[in-house]
């Protein structure tokens, strides 16, 4: 059994159906399809030097990695790799073999921090510190199950308050990204990252395959775009919430939680049957929201870091 390790074709669509497939299988709780996978292949800003790879064995996809910088941070040499093996082919060196090469990549690029999150089991985490990895921060996956769970009833928004869809700003996203922009700057993590390009937030966000425009809800207070909460959908019953935030002048308001409310709702209306969405360990208000919908902790990751210099 020899395992080997190259990148993905995007253009053979039996490739792409596999590493889609062995991410499922290994990462069941986040929305995976054949099309995100080639968009985020295609269409990540150049600078960040993104590729995606697979470990093969004699002719099996068994192992997958996506591996970048972070392009819009203003701190330059930080770099991630997320590395996941399918559960019945472990122990064969396809994740080692798969680290090495994204290390090899990104430290030809410049990279000297190094990123993963890894899987909060005992194996994964003593994969990781294995390779010079130590643990920093851990993230929930939570799930809602929309077919036999009861959502918080629906609220009225409070006077000068109106709830719209990405749908609404077809003609004109900006306002949107203005908002998302702002509200990614105070989102938790251990790089800082700025949107400022609109152009690139078009091609990469805007116009992801998964992005549902129609479930994708904006608060507004008096016109403007106060608290969004972004909807992906699969199309076969999945939902994920990929980013929920407010403005920094409207918090306290529980604007977000009124748009996300309103989402699940038509997202459940729509056919959803279970919604999935992440939740910061450390962020205990957002997890007690969550938890108000009805979400439920099913997996655990942890952020690992290395540095190369």
């Amino acid at each position: 059994m020899t395992v080997i390790v190259r990148d993905l074709r995007p253009q053979d669509p039996a490739d792409v159906e596999d590493f889609t497939h062995a991410r499922h299988l290994a990462l069941p709780h986040v929305l995976w399809t054949p099309a995100g996978v080639i968009h985020r292949t295609v269409h990540t800003h150049p600078d960040a030097h993104y590729r995606s790879f697979v470990a093969e064995e004699d002719g099996e996809v068994i192992g997958t990695a996506q591996v970048g910088l972070a392009h819009d941070s203003p701190e330059p040499g930080h770099g991630y790799l997320n590395i996941y093996v399918r559960p019945d082919r472990v122990r064969r060196g396809a994740g080692s073999l798969l680290a090495r090469t994204a290390e090899e990549h990104l430290a030809a690029h410049g990279a000297t921090r190094l990123y993963s999150w890894v899987l909060d089991e005992p194996q994964n985490r003593t994969f990781a510190e294995r390779h010079g990895y130590r643990a920093s921060r851990s993230a929930h996956f939570l799930r809602l199950d929309l077919t036999n769970g009861t959502l918080p009833p629906l609220q009225t928004p409070p006077p000068g308050v109106e709830l719209r869809t990405a749908a609404d700003f077809a003609d004109d996203p900006r306002p949107f990204f203005e908002l998302d922009a702002e509200t990614a700057e105070d989102e938790p993590s251990d790089v800082g990252i700025e949107f400022t390009d609109y152009d690139v937030w078009i091609e990469e966000n805007w116009k992801h395959p998964l992005l549902d425009h129609a479930l994708t809800t904006i608060a507004l207070v008096e016109g403007r775009p106060a608290a969004f909460s972004v909807a992906h959908t699969d199309g076969a019953g999945r939902y994920a919430t990929a980013m929920t935030g407010t403005a920094r002048a409207f918090r306290g308001r529980g604007l977000a939680k009124l748009a996300k409310n309103a989402s699940l709702h038509r997202a459940r209306a729509a056919g959803c049957t279970q919604a999935l969405t992440g939740n910061d360990a450390g962020n205990e208000p957002m997890l007690a929201i969550n938890k108000w919908f009805g979400y439920e902790i099913c997996a655990t990751e942890v952020r690992h870091v290395r540095e190369l210099t």
